[in-house]
């Protein structure tokens, strides 16, 4: 069936449309739009120029609906219930606005960062669930390029992210120490040389992870090619390594606090200092999903009280 359409028969004057009817008064089905009685009279006025059909017979300043707008009333209540209904199969289709989240994130962030985050979303949207996946930088940034994931909090210093595509919302910079058994009497407290551990074995994340590219990339500063033992999947199981004397390893600061009483975590000397910035990246054509402007939301929360702690401690 072909269907002709005046351009200015709009969804939005239909809209205006049901609501007069419903309301029967302009005064109330403009303050229900939140628009003027103008506006109501116009979109009224314009839609019967678009349907070449009268709907409305004057009387005074009120407009009483003739046959031919009950009719319409009917099936413009179907279509734009149709309407409503096709719009929000299509949002569940691309994932967004549902009542569930899909974040992806690093291992070492699953201590601290993301828990704070997701404790933060849970008070402001407490009807989402939030399921989480840990994974590599590089595992998670291809997740998010499928589309399995709605989001992700990664390092962006070591990743090739489309600015075009995607969205970063920066949390913090992270610097990177080595780790070393709290046995071990090798080190000081002042920044070390690298290159005095240039024979001594390593445990290292596998490629792929934040990490193991900074730990490359310092090793490679200090001229020699590290002596990697074993390489694991997360960062728990490496530190765990370098606590049973396997080896060494390089990681980020925010595991000292975990494993304190454990490790020691040596300062790098300036010229092997790496750092990560951890950030929130998303697809700039979700920038509108209400789930993610919420985690974006909690997420420059978290940024700035992490600032003003720094402020209070440098004071």
């Amino acid at each position: 069936m072909k269907l002709t359409l005046d351009n200015d028969l709009t969804i939005r004057k239909l809209l205006i449309f049901s609501c007069y009817m419903e309301t029967e008064n302009l005064a109330r089905a403009a303050e229900t739009l939140g628009i003027s009685t103008v506006s109501v009279h116009r979109a009224l006025h314009t839609l019967e120029e678009s349907l070449r059909c009268p709907l409305f017979e004057h009387k005074g300043r009120n407009l009483v609906a003739l046959p031919a707008a009950s009719t319409l009333l009917e099936y413009s209540r179907e279509a734009l219930a149709t309407l409503s209904q096709g719009i929000d199969e299509t949002r569940r289709s691309a994932g967004i606005g549902l009542g569930h989240l899909r974040v992806g994130t690093l291992y070492s962030l699953s201590l601290e960062t993301v828990p704070r985050l997701i404790m933060k979303m849970k008070l402001r949207r407490p009807e989402l669930e939030l399921n989480l996946t840990m994974g590599s930088n590089e595992l998670l940034l291809r997740a998010l390029k499928d589309n399995q994931l709605d989001a992700i909090i990664i390092s962006v210093s070591e990743a090739e992210i489309d600015d075009k595509v995607f969205e970063q919302v920066a949390l913090f910079q992270d610097d990177i120490f080595l780790a070393v058994p709290q046995g071990d009497g090798g080190g000081s407290e002042e920044d070390i040389d690298l290159r005095t551990y240039s024979d001594k074995p390593f445990v290292s994340l596998a490629e792929g992870f934040a990490t193991f590219a900074g730990f490359q990339e310092a090793c490679h500063v200090a001229g020699f090619e590290p002596n990697i033992v074993t390489r694991v999947n997360d960062i728990f199981s490496m530190l765990s390594l370098v606590q049973a004397g396997m080896g060494y390893s390089l990681v980020p600061g925010r595991m000292r606090k975990q494993y304190e009483n454990d490790l020691r975590f040596l300062r790098l000397a300036e010229p092997y200092q790496m750092r990560q910035q951890i950030a929130i990246v998303f697809p700039r054509n979700r920038e509108h999903d209400p789930n993610l402007l919420a985690l974006v939301a909690e997420g420059r929360m978290f940024a700035l009280s992490l600032q003003e702690k720094i402020q209070r401690a440098s004071r």
